[in-house]
């Protein structure tokens, strides 16, 4: 079976490249690049010891993409590519919109010309907005997200589900993920985005490396048990291994449903730094600064529905997030300063 990945250099999309290689699967990559470096190319193949297809470019381009599916006998899309800072979408709302909804609009119809009805789509929790309870399940409603990121994942949703109302022939898996965190064992694929990072951890792990001075915690007078945010954060190998299980759920023909990919437990910022601190035996100084616009409280996961039927459920904890995020951090630095030497 041959699977094209757009965004596939990305974080969770090259973890996903890597475990799609190793059940076997024939792999073909769309990238433009935007926010991970092509050596990620390299390390996938080193890991695996298999060789795939890539082409650069952006999915806006359907010329290009009209080129991948006429030249290529592809199966099934997994669908990563896009924008995904919730603070920079908040700033930047048109780029996020323009972007990740024209990239997939454009993707759909170039499958549907060449009858390739079979996507896997990275969405996210965010679509829940404010959860009115806990832990959040996939039948809660989806009204609208606390920020343009998570409203682009929520309008991406309802295209999908007027695209298979519209035909039934396609098989649709939306993966409402929660957060990722940690790294490959191999300590060569983790999150290293190119600038100042969005998310916790590879914030986290910038300030343990000393690349960063001190880490910014974004509020502590949240109604959580120590004031900071919760979250459900989940490997990015198991949420890998999500997109695997997801990927035979559509080639099954099973046509459109919708899987949270989570833990079902959440941990504060606190929790996170704390953990970091006592597994890696590193201090990260840390100061408090205001909330940060569209972030909520907490959000953590009802992930009963993803086992009974991907048959997927994690396998890592904190821990293991933890350890596997620093050494990704400590090699990747490592080679750094080789590249500056040599």
């Amino acid at each position: 079976m041959k699977i094209l990945v757009t965004g596939g250099t990305g974080y969770i999309g090259s973890h996903t490249v890597v475990e799609l290689l190793n059940n076997n699967y024939e792999v073909i990559v769309i990238d433009n690049l935007s926010n991970f470096k092509i050596d990620v190319i390299d390390k996938i193949k080193k890991i695996t010891g298999k060789d795939f297809l890539f082409y650069r470019g952006d999915v806006r381009d359907e010329s290009l993409l009209e080129k991948i599916f006429s030249s290529n006998n592809i199966d099934a899309v997994i669908h990563f590519a896009g924008y995904k800072a919730v603070g920079e979408s908040v700033k930047k709302p048109i780029m996020y919109y323009q972007n990740n909804l024209i990239s997939t609009l454009n993707l759909c119809k170039v499958m549907s010309k060449h009858a390739v009805k079979n996507i896997v789509f990275s969405s996210s929790a965010t679509v829940y907005g404010n959860p009115q309870k806990l832990p959040i399940s996939e039948k809660d409603k989806v009204i609208s997200a606390t920020n343009p990121y998570g409203e682009t994942k929520v309008m991406i949703e309802r295209i999908l589900k007027d695209i298979y109302n519209s035909d039934n022939t396609w098989n649709i898996a939306i993966l409402r993920y929660f957060n990722p965190i940690g790294a490959h064992k191999s300590g060569l694929l983790g999150e290293n985005p190119n600038d100042i990072p969005n998310n916790l951890m590879p914030y986290i792990v910038k300030v343990a490396t000393q690349e960063l001075k001190k880490l910014s915690v974004f509020g502590n007078d949240y109604n959580t048990k120590d004031g900071t945010g919760v979250r459900d954060y989940i490997h990015v190998v198991d949420l890998a291994k999500g997109h695997i299980k997801a990927i035979e759920w559509v080639l099954k023909n099973n046509g459109i449903d919708t899987f949270n990919l989570g833990t079902g437990r959440g941990y504060s910022v606190l929790d996170i730094i704390n953990n970091f601190e006592k597994y890696n035996n590193i201090k990260i100084p840390y100061q408090i600064v205001d909330r940060r616009p569209g972030d909520i409280a907490e959000c953590y996961a009802d992930v009963s529905y993803a086992k009974e039927k991907l048959n997927w459920s994690s396998e890592y904890d904190l821990e293991d997030m933890v350890k596997d995020s620093f050494n990704f951090a400590i090699k990747n630095k490592q080679l750094n300063l080789l590249k500056n030497i040599f």
